[in-house]
């Protein structure tokens, strides 16, 4: 089912959250903290690899990754990109869910990162916590992107088209219905509660709090200037109350104990 709703989306997936302004922003903010938290030589697991574009970037800086993704469409893209940038070999795909971890034949990682909500659709967050528990490394380092649950602009935005359902959709307890699967937005505290005490948290920061959420695209695209002076603050603030807790995802970071 899964699988079946992320499928149409691979061959145009990267002009919302790669090519596009607000979209590139979002996921180069993520790169930099995945800077500051691998190290070239490691191995990372992917989860939710979507397109690759996040595989590819974590490959050129010296990783070797395991991609993984639910969607066979994703996961072809993917591999397309990186045999093209001849990084094929230092990139190893796999069709895999966040309810199949214990499945993957590899363990011992030393990263891993989840980007751009994969967790959203995952029911059961402790049991994913406790199978990634057994695929890192203690000391380990697991970056988390998630959609969070109280977003101002997207109350802005959808109030502003006529769509209160759609502005308020994530303050529903039992999530909402996106193309016949279930997204829900656990609160920050939610997530870190659901992970410990196999993980313990070091930084929280915002990706999409100034920054508008990426299907305002059309309207900033000619707004350039204004974006890059609303990513400068947010990065700067990024990891200061309420940010975190006001924008479209958040990044946790933390260290397998």
């Amino acid at each position: 089912m899964a699988a079946a709703a992320f499928d149409p989306l691979a061959d145009g997936y990267d002009q919302q959250f790669v090519a596009s302004p607000v979209g590139g922003r979002m996921r180069r903010a993520v790169w930099a903290r995945c800077a500051e938290c691998f190290a070239p030589g490691e191995r990372i697991l992917e989860m939710n690899c979507g397109t690759g574009e996040d595989a590819l970037w974590l490959a050129q800086a010296g990783m070797s990754v395991v991609a993984t993704d639910i969607s066979p469409a994703m996961l072809e893209v993917a591999e397309r990109k990186a045999a093209a940038r001849g990084l094929h070999g230092r990139i190893k795909y796999q069709q895999l869910a966040w309810e199949e971890l214990d499945g993957l034949p590899d363990a011992n990682f030393d990263g891993v990162l989840s980007n751009f909500g994969g967790l959203n659709c995952i029911a059961d967050l402790s049991g994913a916590a406790k199978a990634l528990a057994r695929q890192v490394r203690p000391g380990g380092r697991v970056l988390l992107c998630i959609m969070g649950p109280c977003v101002p602009w997207e109350w802005a935005w959808y109030l502003g088209h006529g769509q209160p359902r759609k502005a308020f959709r994530r303050l529903r307890p039992a999530g909402s219905t996106w193309r016949g699967i279930t997204i829900r937005y656990p609160s920050i505290a939610k997530v870190r509660h659901a992970f410990a005490p196999a993980f313990r948290t070091l930084r929280t920061g915002a990706i999409g709090a100034l920054l508008p959420p990426p299907y305002a695209d059309g309207f900033f695209a000619r707004r350039e200037g204004i974006l890059e002076r609303l990513d400068r603050l947010e990065r700067r603030f990024e990891s200061l109350w309420p940010l975190p807790q006001l924008a479209d995802h958040y990044l946790l970071e933390m260290v397998r104990a």
